[in-house]
């Protein structure tokens, strides 16, 4: 009767033996769907000519991957969250479709990695190229544009940033501590006691970190000294300026070249800095992310770039000219309060571009009906409103009140804020792997270039629906 019922069971089961071999071999092609997005990867990809990559051309060493093949693996599995090289290498013996796209061979996470690092010029013509598809679909017409930025953390904890002050008086005290330590050894030696052989390992670490404090307070005096020069120039035209009015004022401050005491720097990546999203959130060692988004339908990334400056003042013109020339020229530019910048705007209006930005913060332009928060004393703003402190700014104000310009303002958060949330929720991009503002970046265009690849897929799809 039991063995009636199991065979009974048995027949309503598939039967599945893990010890039965293939007849045939198998065709990865079949695995596939022909409109699957790897194939779209890999055609795009085949089309960017090899001289763009880095490549051995001395024939020495092993063997390489094709370029085409590690760009094409690089870009899919960022578009589908698999950042990290060893996840990418892992990826390629446990997913079908990356498995397909590396034709069954294996490159191992240094190889990604290298590649990776290496290979900027070849990631931003796979940019370019997907922006030119979209064009010769149709699907990109520029006209309006948005710009913003996110804050994304770097690859350095905020437990090893450092104060210049700070730096002085460790790098005094890490002396010290060598000093005393390097008198134990030679008492231990004479003595030949246990301590003689952990000594030495106690003095390499605090020589070390001491090697790291010199760095640090090297590096924060030449980026003063940098900003000084900068500065320089600036103080000598306000001089000039007032020599021929014959100002009786008090004079500017000539720019110091001393560090400030507060100036910091990161003992991890020293180009990221302590930013945070806004005064509600948490300080995070972290780059800003700049994108320039199509506002007029199709949400690709125009432009991408990387700042170390947590703010978004005097960005904007620079954002926009980030643009390829072969992707178009904007007539108008979507940019929220940040970006507010009478320098900027006259660039970008006397390029005949048309710039919307409000003066007011959107917590002004928008207030609570209901605040649960205590009230807050009122403070002066920058800018100041009724008799506004710059005529540019109240022709601003005036024009963002008008219903076309609300209209068409409209158009920033439906565009721009939902790349971010691909970018960092779909996707699952939220920390960089690379270390120094140059790998970051390429890093921040490698996500760019796979979430316009996702994107233009989507858009392309339903074009032409199966």
């Amino acid at each position: 009767m039991i063995r009636s019922i199991l065979n009974v069971m048995n027949e309503r089961f598939v039967f599945a033996d893990r010890d039965q071999l293939l007849l045939l071999p198998c065709d990865l092609r079949e695995w596939i769907p022909e409109d699957d997005f790897v194939n779209f990867v890999i055609e795009a990809v085949d089309n960017i000519p090899v001289d763009k990559f880095k490549t051995n051309l001395r024939g020495s060493g092993s063997r390489q991957y094709h370029p085409h093949l590690m760009l094409a693996l690089l870009i899919y599995c960022y578009a589908n969250g698999v950042f990290g090289s060893r996840r990418i290498e892992r990826a390629t013996h446990r997913d079908i479709a990356v498995r397909y796209l590396c034709a069954n061979t294996h490159p191992d996470h240094d190889t990604i990695c290298t590649f990776r690092r290496e290979n900027y010029t070849a990631i931003a013509e796979a940019f370019l190229y997907v922006l030119k598809l979209a064009r010769e679909l149709k699907l990109l017409k520029v006209g309006t544009i948005s710009v913003d930025t996110t804050k994304i953390r770097a690859n350095a904890s905020k437990a090893k940033s450092l104060r210049y002050d700070r730096a002085c008086e460790l790098e005094q005290q890490l002396k010290a501590d060598i000093e005393e330590l390097l008198k134990k050894a030679e008492v231990a030696d004479e003595r030949d006691s246990a301590d003689s052989q952990k000594l030495p390992d106690e003095i390499n670490r605090r020589a070390k970190l001491h090697e790291k404090m010199l760095k640090a307070r090297t590096q924060l005096e030449a980026q003063a000294k940098a900003r000084a020069a900068a500065e320089r120039r600036e103080y000598e035209k306000k001089i000039a300026q007032r020599k021929d009015r014959n100002h009786p004022g008090k004079p500017p401050k000539p720019p110091c070249a001393d560090p400030r005491p507060q100036e910091q720097t990161n003992l991890t990546d020293k180009d990221s800095r302590l930013m945070r999203r806004s005064k509600q959130g948490e300080y995070m060692q972290a780059y800003n992310s700049h994108a320039v988004v199509d506002a007029s339908g199709s949400q690709l990334i125009l432009g991408a770039r990387l700042s170390q400056c947590a703010g978004e003042h005097n960005e904007l013109a620079v954002d926009v000219r980030s643009m390829p020339t072969t992707a178009g020229t904007p007539s108008r530019v979507l940019a929220d309060t940040g970006f507010a910048s009478e320098d900027d705007v006259a660039a970008l209006e006397s390029d005949g571009i048309e710039v919307l930005v409000p003066v007011d913060s959107e917590a002004q332009q928008n207030p609570r009906r209901y605040d649960f928060r205590p009230p807050k004393k009122q403070k002066n703003n920058k800018i100041k409103h009724g008799k506004y402190a710059k005529a540019w700014v109240g022709r601003m104000a005036e024009k963002m009140q008008t219903n076309k310009a609300r209209s068409a303002y409209r158009l920033r958060k439906q565009t721009v804020e939902p790349v971010f949330g691909v970018i960092k929720h779909v996707m699952g991009f939220r920390q960089f792997l690379l270390r120094g503002l140059d790998k970051a970046e390429l890093e921040w265009l490698l996500v760019a270039t796979s979430y316009n690849f996702r994107r233009l897929f989507t858009l392309k799809a339903q074009l032409h629906p199966a």
